[in-house]
C-alpha cells in the first residue's frame, strides 16, 4: 500500500480592482432588474442570478451564505406566499450544489486522494475522509433534532443580524490575541477528537447568520489544526454537509420546486453560484495567505448594524 502526498490546490492572485468593480456593478444591475421584475409567485430569471451570486459568494465565505440568502430573499420581494416560501427555501439549498462542484473543481487534487483512500491506495487519503465523515455525523445528528426548532425561532433579520455583529465581533478578538495565528496540525495529521469536535461545533451554525464557514475554521484552529489545515477541511466537510440537504431537500421539496419555478430558472442559479464560488474559495485562500480574517470581522459588523438600521426602519 502506498501514501501519496497531495499539494495544496493552486492559489490564484487575488482579483484586480477592476475586475471587482466590475462585478459589483453588474450585481447591483442584477439586483435592481431582479426587484423590478419579480413578484411574490414568482423567481425571474434576475432574481435567480441574483440568488446565485449571493450563494456562490458566501457560501464558503465565515460570513453566512444562509443569512445573506434569507435578507436578499427579504429585498426581492420573493416568497411571500406559503408556496413560494417552501419552493424557495428549498432552491436555496438546491443551488448549493453549484458551491458543491466548485469544490470539487478547486480540491480536485485532494478529493482524487479521498477516492484512493477508499480503494486502498492512499493512507492519507482514508485518513482525511474518516475524519470528514467523523466530522459530519454529530452535525447530521444535530441537525435533524433542531431543524424545526431553527426554522420556526431563528429564520428572521432580527437573528441573522444578531449573529452577523456577534460573529463579527469574535473574529476581531480572535485576530487582536492572534489565536489563530498560532501554529497547528496538518490535515493529514487531524485527529478522531478534532474532527468530531469541529463537527459538533459545525451544528451551531443551524442559527442563519452564524455561518458554517466561520464556526469550523475557529473551531479547527482552537483544538490544533494550523489556519490552512482548517480551512481545508471546512471545504470539505462543507462538501459533504451541503451534499447531504441538497440531496434531502431534493427528494422532499424537489416536485414543488419544479412545479413553482420551471426547471432552467433553477439551474441558471445553480450555473451561477458554481463560477461564483470557485471564485470566493480562491480568493478566500488567496486572502487568508497575505491578510488573515480581520476583513470578515469588520464586514459582519457594518453587515450586521445596517440590518439593525433596516429592521428598525421597516425594511426588513
Amino acid at each position: 500500500m502506498t501514501t501519496t502526498t497531495t499539494n495544496p490546490p493552486s492559489r490564484s492572485p487575488l482579483l484586480v480592482p477592476g475586475a471587482l468593480i466590475g462585478a459589483a456593478v453588474a450585481f447591483v444591475v442584477a439586483l435592481i432588474a431582479a426587484i423590478w421584475t419579480n413578484n411574490e409567485e414568482g423567481l425571474s430569471i434576475w432574481a435567480a442570478i441574483v440568488l446565485g451570486v449571493v450563494e456562490g459568494l458566501t457560501e464558503y465565505l465565515p460570513v453566512s451564505s444562509t443569512g445573506h440568502l434569507l435578507v436578499t430573499n427579504e429585498i426581492l420581494g420573493i416568497g411571500q406566499t406559503p408556496e413560494a416560501e417552501t419552493s424557495l427555501e428549498a432552491y436555496a439549498i438546491c443551488i448549493q450544489a453549484g458551491a458543491i462542484l466548485a469544490v470539487l473543481v478547486v480540491y480536485q487534487a485532494r478529493i482524487r486522494q479521498m477516492i484512493d483512500g477508499i480503494l486502498g491506495r492512499s493512507d492519507e487519503g482514508r485518513h482525511v475522509l474518516i475524519a470528514v465523515i467523523g466530522a459530519f455525523i454529530p452535525t447530521a445528528i444535530i441537525g435533524l433534532a433542531l431543524k424545526d426548532v431553527v426554522r420556526d425561532r431563528l429564520f428572521g433579520p432580527t437573528p441573522i443580524a444578531f449573529a452577523w455583529l456577534v460573529g463579527g465581533i469574535i473574529i476581531l478578538v480572535l485576530v487582536r490575541t492572534r489565536v489563530l495565528e498560532r501554529g497547528g496540525a496538518a490535515l493529514n495529521q487531524i485527529t478522531a477528537r478534532q474532527a468530531v469536535l469541529i463537527g459538533i461545533g459545525q451544528a451551531i451554525a443551524l442559527w442563519p447568520g452564524v455561518s458554517r464557514s466561520l464556526v469550523t475554521i475557529i473551531i479547527g484552529v482552537l483544538v490544533g489544526l494550523s489556519l490552512a489545515a482548517a480551512v481545508e477541511f471546512s471545504f470539505l466537510l462543507g462538501l459533504v454537509t451541503l451534499s447531504a440537504a441538497t440531496v434531502l431537500t431534493a427528494y422532499s421539496d424537489g416536485e414543488l420546486l419544479v412545479s413553482t419555478f420551471g426547471v432552467v430558472t433553477p439551474l441558471v442559479g445553480l450555473v451561477v453560484a458554481f463560477v461564483s464560488a470557485v471564485i470566493s474559495v480562491r480568493w478566500m485562500v488567496s486572502w487568508l495567505q497575505r491578510k488573515g480574517l480581520a476583513i470578515f470581522g469588520y464586514y459582519r459588523i457594518v453587515i450586521g448594524i445596517v440590518a439593525f438600521a433596516a429592521i428598525g426602519a421597516g425594511w426588513l
